[in-house]
């Protein structure tokens, strides 16, 4: 059949079976926007291209599918460049689309001319330019396995606009079966299980890669059978199972002072699951380089001082780990991993355990959290922004199932909160969805408070408010005593929740929050909820173990 090429570029995502499209028209693309108006993908108008890669990376995240992106040429392609590094740093599939000028305009000063796929290849995968309609299909396919290839990650595609015009008659590649991946050599796997079993402390680190759900599986197969304590990054958190808490130290990354963290300096042998050297820098917790690393994953570990793995377990994570878990299960010899761990895992529970108690009228985080824990089941999806909102939660907010939690851990991306909430319920329907973020976080991305209304998502977002940057504050305090451009005024958020067709609660007390989040699970569009927070036990948290560590 002879189509456009904008018609050509849709069918080739419908045959990668493309569910939604986050985006925002423009000149230079809006053949393809009118093309899916005769699709059955979803097309979801964002308010800023870098939150509708915010969207498809936490689409991308929770589905393992990777989410789109469609922007037009110029300011429209340069404003993912954030989202994209963040998913691309962070794990989580993308592929994004941008219009550019026509190919006779690209080497002349011209309208939102750019070098798009120079612009974005630092922060992606793959950048490419189409070159000529023919391209299409083969590019499309590509990037699709490229952005679920380990480590996922961004790709992007920039089609001149003439091409998008130009007429075709060309086969449309159809979705690929997933990419397979073996098992590691036996002999390593008896070698692995040696070192393992003549460790007087082995310990698991868990990484972003451990919380796909087939892995998250393998490693609770193994857990059941040849306990070992183990220590989760911000996104492998919930991979560890209830019914295995015993084996369970908490969360840890960004600050060494967690009992995780002492965890890790006692172990003598580290099996990293998944980890990526990004989600929490080695030379924090290796940092006398002592320790015997075993590195379990898709790819080979990228090396550094700190990080010299002595075996390396390559291949699919979930057999491996499985085969790993049969062997040990089947020795003579048991771990005593969880009796020398178990002072840190009781660290872990007393900590959680602490009296909830504030020091003013204000709510303090553990109070918050307290009354979150209260409407949180299986059934929700918690989403959460950066700032200090990010380490009370990785802290103190247990959950039990993998990416039930979602943190920004590689970049630490402000604004991403209320983005991925939205398309936690676009890929998540029936599930509870409430997102969070600090007041300073919230408005990098508030203005899709319309978009979910737009688009009926019932989401809960809860702004924690204490009318500054206080994650920078802290750190400035720290460092030199005093604080600098973390500032700003106050927003009054029931009255912006109202503006954009949401529901606005204001709390004034912990007491309220309650009967605030009872009603707000009753409503049936967004609610926005402003808590007054409590900062004053913050600098506890950016206490490390050593001085040397600190930020």
């Amino acid at each position: 059949m002879v189509l456009n090429a904008a018609a050509y570029l849709v069918k080739c995502l419908e045959a990668q079976k493309v569910e939604f499209i986050f985006g925002i028209p423009g000149a230079s693309i809006d053949g393809v926007y009118n093309a899916l108006l005769d699709s059955h993908i979803r097309l979801i108008v964002c308010r800023h291209e870098q939150n509708a890669v915010f969207m498809a990376a936490a689409y991308g995240r929770l589905t393992g599918k990777p989410g789109v992106v469609l922007v037009t040429s110029g300011p429209g392609v340069a404003n993912m460049a954030t989202g994209l590094l963040t998913a691309t740093t962070e794990g989580d599939p993308v592929v994004a689309i941008g219009g550019n000028v026509s190919r006779s305009l690209m080497l002349k000063e011209s309208h939102q001319a750019a070098s798009n796929a120079a612009l974005l290849k630092s922060v992606t995968k793959l950048s490419v330019q189409i070159g000529m309609p023919e391209e299409i299909g083969e590019v499309v396919a590509n990037c699709f396995r490229q952005a679920v290839y380990p480590r996922s990650g961004g790709c992007f595609i920039s089609i001149p606009q003439d091409i998008l015009r130009e007429l075709i008659d060309y086969p449309v590649i159809l979705q690929q079966p997933p990419i397979q991946f073996g098992t590691s050599f036996s002999e390593t796997l008896q070698t692995v299980c040696n070192a393992v079993l003549n460790a007087k402390f082995p310990v698991l680190l868990l990484g972003e890669e451990a919380s796909r759900p087939d892995n998250a599986s393998a490693i609770r197969g193994l857990l059941e059978q040849y306990p070992l304590p183990a220590a989760c990054t911000f996104q492998a958190v919930g991979v560890v199972s209830y019914n295995l808490i015993r084996c369970a130290v908490g969360c840890v990354g960004l600050f060494h002072d967690q009992p995780g963290d002492r965890l890790l300096e006692k172990a003598d042998v580290i099996l990293a699951v998944g980890f990526n050297e990004i989600e929490y820098d080695p030379e924090l917790w290796n940092f006398d380089h002592d320790k015997i690393i075993i590195h379990i994953d898709y790819m080979p570990a990228k090396i550094r001082l700190c990080y010299q793995p002595l075996y390396e377990l390559l291949g699919n994570i979930e057999r491996n780990i499985t085969e790993l878990a049969g062997l040990l299960a089947g020795s003579v010899q048991k771990s005593e991993g969880l009796e020398h761990a178990k002072p840190f895992h009781d660290e872990m529970i007393a900590q959680s355990e602490l009296p909830v108690a504030g020091h003013s009228a204000l709510i303090h985080p553990r109070q918050f959290i307290h009354a979150l824990r209260q409407i949180v089941n299986d059934g929700t999806i918690v989403t959460c922004d950066a700032g200090s909102v990010y380490m009370w939660m990785a802290r103190y907010f247990t959950v039990y199932n993998p990416r039930q939690l979602l943190l920004s851990n590689g970049q630490q991306t402000m604004g991403v909160g209320l983005p991925w909430a939205i398309a936690a319920s676009l890929a998540c329907p029936g599930k509870k969805i409430i997102s969070l973020s600090g007041d300073g976080g919230f408005l990098f991305s508030g203005m899709e408070l319309e978009t979910a209304v737009r688009e009926n998502c019932r989401i809960i977002h809860c702004v924690w408010r204490d009318g500054g940057f206080n994650m920078v504050k802290e750190g400035e305090m720290i460092k030199y005593q005093r604080k600098s451009g973390v500032d700003f005024g106050t927003v009054n958020l029931v009255d912006y929740a109202r503006a954009f067709g949401a529901v606005g609660y204001a709390a004034t007390s912990s007491a309220e929050l309650p009967a605030i989040f009872a009603d707000a699970l009753q409503q049936d569009k967004p609610v926005l909820i402003d808590i007054p927070i409590d900062y004053s036990d913050n600098q506890a948290l950016f206490v490390t173990i050593h001085s040397h560590k600190a930020i």
